[in-house]
């Protein structure tokens, strides 16, 4: 059995992991990132060319289920891979990680996109610690408050007059978190519902701070595309097709 991995995300890498060497795995990584964290069987960096061409693929592969892992924040992808499933005729599971959920102490505030939380700022705080990735920074680039944006690889430009650029990768701990919102005397969070245990510590952080917390909430995802919460869970699915 051959498996398609679409992500590079925590999970799966966790399950290339588990299927990995008893059956054929191919991750195929968007190429966002300079250096990522390879996972285990064999790996393509780079687009299809929309789900016309990512249909061609697994077809030529010979490629029997596709996984769609990708970041929860990767809509275009998740609708191509319904769409090239469909078209290929092959299965397809979606592995998504559970969002985040507020608890008691948590002041967050809900924001439907990036330029929506740009805007929910206003009198939120000075000192914003932005953890929404590299990518879309012109959503704040008019923004007159100071940001600490945090990402893999350089952010790209517009962004903030106010930056800086903090360059690190997850997972990370509560007491770093701690550490750095003090440092940088940070009032305001903001983030994407990426959920996950690996950047979970900053919102727990935020909470013993006392600050705001805006959260961007996740795009919509394919109907009717089975889901699978954890790894192990996508594991017995694949072990369940052979």
């Amino acid at each position: 059995m051959h498996v398609l991995i679409l992500g590079g995300t925590t999970e799966a890498r966790a399950l290339a992991g588990l299927l990995h060497p008893g059956t054929r795995v191919t991750s195929s990584l968007a190429g966002r990132v300079a250096a990522p964290r390879l996972p285990a069987g064999e790996v393509r960096i780079g687009g299809f060319g929309g789900p016309d061409g990512l249909a061609a693929w697994v077809r030529e592969h010979a490629v029997d289920a596709v996984i769609d892992a990708t970041h929860p924040f990767a809509e275009r992808i998740s609708f191509n891979a319904a769409r090239a499933a469909a078209t290929a005729h092959v299965p397809l599971l979606a592995l998504r990680r559970p969002g985040w959920v507020p608890g008691e102490g948590d002041d967050w505030r809900d924001a439907g996109s990036l330029e929506e939380a740009a805007g929910a700022l206003e009198g939120l705080g000075d000192r914003v610690f932005l953890t929404t990735g590299r990518m879309g920074l012109a959503a704040f680039a008019d923004r007159p408050e100071w940001f600490l944006v945090r990402s893999v690889d350089p952010p790209d430009a517009p962004m903030p007059a106010r930056t800086e650029v903090l360059l690190d990768r997850g997972p990370f701990t509560l007491d770093g978190e701690r550490e750095l919102i003090a440092r940088h005397r940070v009032d305001v969070l903001v983030t994407k519902d990426s959920g996950g245990a690996a950047t979970a510590p900053k919102l727990t952080a935020a909470r013993e701070a006392g600050i705001p917390v805006v959260v961007v909430r996740r795009p919509p995802v394919p109907r009717g595309v089975p889901a699978a919460a954890a790894p192990e869970e996508a594991a017995e699915w694949v072990r369940g097709l052979g």
